[in-house]
């Protein structure tokens, strides 16, 4: 190691720390703020009124810091299909496009987050009553940090010249549309093409994180082919990072790493297992079963397949289950669970297009049912001659005895939904009690809650939580760029006009998000495209809670597909299985999800039946 990339290294475990530190105690302190305000509103009935107003300023700092982290550790969402398939050179040199890259966005961009504070500087909080620059000074001071940090990951790179040539490189890409400014501008709506399709296509595919890849066709966008003050953009970043229901997804990510590390999730699965053990197939059927329970808690697919597949796995290997067949339907399941509530999905579009939560919970249970189906149909056809003659038959004891022990489990996902839909506390709120509840249960009844690993939960809380909202800002800036330029009147104009009316515009619904979850993955593709057709839905016809299960659905079946779904990666890594020998058996289960998917989409009453 060089001298330089030794001093780098030294610099980046300093600042790391002086980052970690902070980050893990705000999500700490946003825990006990909003649980201290539901326990002052509902048992003493005396409302703290600053509590939420802390918990905004709080939570715009939560976010920005865990981008930082996330971008330390090279952890932001990106396609990396590409990158996977070309020899080890060429994708260390993809890798350091993605940090030039991010580093020309953030360079750009840092100038107008100072300015935004500065200008925030004025306003006043309605209940503490201080600057509002307060809660702004996150977005120049996380960019910031991101800006070092790219620096310092440049420098501790061992080949020197594929350094200054990935620099060169985008410096000399960045410059080039800079000088091809005044040629852009007259060309109108197409520089959309060139920006939002083009520069984003090429960024997503070359593996750059998407967070910067909107950033970057954004800023582009609106610098070089508009009048916008780039003040707005940050304006536009921020309000997308702010929203306050967006505050349950750190809580919701801390509340699913609870549930691994007190052993409830474990519980579930074993509970399940006793059940279904014995049957031809079960526990593939236990599989299904356990990720319906499990998912959407966690915040993450690949959180809630890591609690459900090491348990299942080495039994089904020793049952005789392929390898290839167990992560296919592990990953198949990840993409039927996409609209089981807490989800953050359901969160994120209900924050985006303003569909009631509540609504949404409610409606997100049936659809899981019809695809659980569906897959228990390829399940049973595969698995009707598997020979159980040596596999033993719980008895009624174990059973009870394994029951009692799930219990609290069990009711933890029963109790977050009902106390949602049935309006006893909102998303946010309701993650702080399943906190407590988790909390109580891990110490009580599972004895299971080492503290040592609670510092390392919340910094994974945060930078798992800095990703989803960074990406969430960046694309409401490019939603509101792209509603700016008339392309949504435009897009509502042509999608209302098709022939055939709702079922047209539900399939092309369909295919399009299956498209946008294999390459954006799937709140990015919701953020950036719910708030344009949702409307469109709306005006043809269609209940919103409808649609929202069929593009959540068909945007986690691109999520989880093959060759591009980022999803089945995971599901192929946290089943320590080469993703080859799971391309095959896959096909089925990908079948049986596109007819649940079709039959929800025809069948609204499994999507509105209980609102």
């Amino acid at each position: 190691m060089s001298r330089t990339a030794a001093v780098a290294s030294v610099v980046d475990r300093v600042l790391g720390l002086m980052v970690e530190i902070p980050v893990a105690i705000l999500v700490a302190v946003e825990i006990c703020v909003l649980f201290a305000g539901v326990v002052a509103r509902y048992v003493f009935h005396a409302p703290i009124v600053w509590s939420d107003e802390l918990a905004s300023i709080l939570f715009l700092w939560l976010a920005m810091l865990g981008a930082v982290v996330a971008f330390r550790r090279g952890e932001h969402m990106r396609m990396t299909a590409v990158a996977a398939k070309v020899n080890p050179r060429a994708r260390a040199f993809l890798d350091l496009i993605a940090i030039t890259s991010a580093l020309a966005f953030i360079g750009m961009v840092f100038p107008h987050a100072l300015e935004y504070a500065e200008e925030e500087v004025f306003i006043l909080t309605p209940a503490l009553e201080i600057p509002n620059s307060v809660r702004a000074a996150a977005l120049p001071v996380g960019l910031g940090l991101m800006m070092v940090f790219a620096f310092i990951r440049l420098a501790r790179h061992s080949d020197l010249k594929m350094v200054a040539s990935a620099v060169l490189l985008t410096a000399a890409i960045v410059a080039a549309f800079w000088l091809l400014g005044p040629f852009l501008r007259p060309l109108g709506n197409a520089n959309l093409l060139i920006f939002f399709v083009g520069v984003v296509a090429v960024c997503v595919f070359a593996g750059v994180p998407i967070a910067f890849a909107f950033g970057l066709a954004t800023f582009g966008y609106l610098a070089l082919t508009t009048r916008t003050p780039m003040m707005v953009l940050v304006g536009r970043m921020d309000e997308g990072m702010s929203h306050l229901i967006l505050l349950s997804v750190p809580l919701f990510v801390f509340l699913g790493m609870l549930i691994e590390m007190t052993g409830m999730a474990k519980a579930m699965v074993q509970f399940l297992a006793s059940l279904l053990g014995h049957v031809k197939g079960g526990l593939h059927y236990v599989l299904v079963g356990a990720m319906y329970l499990v998912s959407g808690i966690s915040g993450a697919k690949a959180a809630d397949m890591a609690a459900v597949a090491p348990v299942l796995f080495p039994e089904m290997k020793q049952r005789g289950a392929k390898e290839g067949d167990l992560v296919a339907l592990l990953s198949a399941t990840g993409a039927q669970t996409e609209t089981i509530p807490p989800s953050l999905v359901l969160i994120t579009i209900g924050s985006v297009t303003g569909v009631s939560i509540s609504a949404l919970f409610t409606g997100g249970l049936l659809p899981g049912v019809v695809l659980a189906f569906t897959l228990c149909m390829v399940v049973w056809w595969r698995y009707r001659g598997e020979d159980m003659s040596h596999v033993k038959k719980a008895s009624g004891s174990e059973i009870l005895r394994t029951f009692v022990i799930a219990f609290p489990a069990i009711a933890l996902p029963f109790v977050i939904r009902a106390a949602v839909i049935e309006g006893v506390a909102t998303a946010t709120e309701v993650s702080t009690i399943g906190i407590a509840y988790a909390v109580a249960a891990g110490i009580l009844i599972y004895r299971k809650f080492d503290v040592k690993r609670i510092g390392p939960m919340l910094v994974d809380t945060a930078c798992l939580s800095g990703a989803i909202l960074l990406i969430i800002g960046t694309a409401t800036g490019m939603a509101w760029g792209l509603t700016q330029s008339g392309f949504s009147r435009e897009l509502a104009l042509w999608m209302t006009g098709l022939p055939g009316g709702a079922m047209t515009f539900m399939a092309v619904s369909i295919v399009a998000f299956i498209v946008l979850g294999s390459v954006l993955e799937g709140i990015p593709a919701i953020v950036l495209f719910g708030p344009l057709l949702f409307p469109i839905a709306k005006a043809v016809g269609i209940h919103e809670v409808h649609y929202a299960m069929v593009v959540i659905l068909a945007m986690g079946i691109g999520l989880f597909a093959p060759p591009f779904g980022v999803g089945y990666y995971a599901a192929c890594a946290i089943g320590r299985v080469d993703p080859v020998v799971g391309m095959k058996p896959i096909v089925g289960y990908l079948i049986a999800l596109f007819i649940g998917l079709v039959v929800v989409a025809l069948v609204p009453w499994f999507s509105i039946g209980f609102l």
